[in-house]
């Protein structure tokens, strides 16, 4: 079955059962030995624009330009 084909079977669940079938679907990908695309324990460095110089500055003054219109 591809994706196209589950999609839309899948947003008719509930949220309860959309959150039971996102951690099933987690925990398929978490035993996957053939998936690992991050090192297990191992802590990464996200990049957040709360850590640049003047991004939340720009963000909020967008957000204030969105709501203004």
């Amino acid at each position: 079955m591809s994706l196209a084909q589950l999609l839309p079977s899948a947003r008719l669940l509930n949220a309860a059962d959309k959150l039971h079938l996102i951690r099933v679907l987690a925990m398929d990908i978490d035993d996957a030995d053939a998936v690992q695309p991050l090192e297990h324990a191992r802590t990464y460095r996200l990049q957040s624009p709360q850590f640049e110089a003047g991004a939340a500055e720009a963000l909020m003054q967008e957000l204030n330009s969105v709501v203004a219109h």
